[in-house]
This record gives structure tokens, sequence and C-alpha cells, in this order.
């Protein structure tokens, strides 16, 4: 896929503030400080589009970026560790739950995960919160330039071993690395099939 064209949107922080199109929309989302803002800026081209911070939980709204004009690429809040009062969290998570839950017009969302990291319990508890839900993800591991490959296949081994326990068969997974520009192909790849998908009639 080629990225003609990224164009924020609107910030919304309710289900009911997003925007009212037919258009598909591809969410990412994971543990503050994994990644994502760099990640969606490796994928759109643009240095800027997602504000990078060394603050973890910067991310407060659900973010809607129009991607080639034809489908929304979303910049949903962390999860996990963020400075703030709890209840201005339980405020977020639960926009960030009612839009997974009941938009309509979500492809995929992609779950990332630090490949330098264990398993942890928050990443494992949501996506098992999505697979409950009979919500598509996929899991994309990032920073993997911070990894020797024989560490890199060792720790996705490891995730793989835990998540099988519970789950039938394993999600779509990428690995990425904002340094090394890797990941990124596969990635579009992966939301230009999906939306080809969508596209063709039932």
């Amino acid at each position: 896929m080629i990225i003609r064209s990224a164009s924020y949107i609107c910030s919304s922080t309710s289900l009911q503030q997003c925007p009212k199109s037919e258009k598909p929309e591809f969410g990412f989302i994971g543990r503050s400080n994994v990644g994502k803002s760099s990640l969606i800026n490796l994928l759109t081209g643009y240095s800027r589009l997602a504000k990078i911070s060394g603050n973890p939980g910067k991310t407060k709204t659900i973010n809607h970026f129009l991607i080639n004009g034809s489908w929304y690429l979303v910049d949903l809040p962390g999860y996990g560790f963020a400075k703030v009062p709890l209840s201005m969290r339980d405020k977020w998570i639960g926009a960030v739950e009612e839009y997974i839950l009941n938009k309509e017009t979500l492809a995929c969302l992609f779950v990332l995960l630090d490949s330098r990291h264990q398993p942890q319990k928050s990443d494992l508890l949501f996506m098992e919160f999505l697979g409950r839900n009979q919500i598509p993800f996929a899991r994309v591991f990032t920073k993997s330039d911070k990894l020797s490959s024989d560490k890199l296949e060792k720790s996705i081994h490891i995730y793989n071993k835990e998540m099988i326990k519970i789950w039938e068969s394993l999600p779509e997974t990428f690995v990425v690395s904002v340094v090394n520009k890797t990941g990124r192909e596969e990635v579009l790849g992966f939301i230009e099939e999906t939306i080809n998908k969508l596209s063709k009639p039932a």
C-alpha cells in the first residue's frame, strides 16, 4: 500500500464524538511507552502525525486520521501506567472500551507489545477481552531492533507458549522496528488486504 495522504480529523472522548462514516477503521493500542506514536508515524510516512512524548500515557483521546481518503487510522489511549488521577484513567478506559465494542466499522485492532519484555498480565488480559468479544485483532511486536534475532525469536516464542494455553489459534502477528524501518510494508499490506476483503460483496 502506498500512503498518498494522511490527515488528522478529530480527537474524541466518546464513541458519539467519533466520525460517522462507513470507512473501515484500524485501531492502534498498547501499554504506555510501547512505541505507538512512533509506529503510526512510520506507517504513514509523516514524522509528526502522532505526537511522540517521553511521558507515558500522553494519548488521552480517540484520535482519527484519514488515510488516502479511504480508511481511518485510529490512535487509542494506552492502558497501564499513566500519571493521571484514577478517575480520569477510568474515563479513558470506559471510552476506549465503548469504541472497541460498539464501533461497527472497526476492521482490526493492532495490539502493540514490547518485544523486550516477558508477557505482561495487562496485555494478556486485554487480548482475552478482545477474544471473548470477538473483536478482530493482530499483535505487533515493537522495538525489535533492541534484541538480537535469537532473543527476538525466543521472546515471541514465550508469548506464543503463554497464549496457546487458552487460545485455539494465535492472531496475525507482525514484528516492527521504527529504527530499522522494518515491518511497515507487512502491516500496510495486511490493512490493504483487509480493506479489499471488506469491499467484496458477501
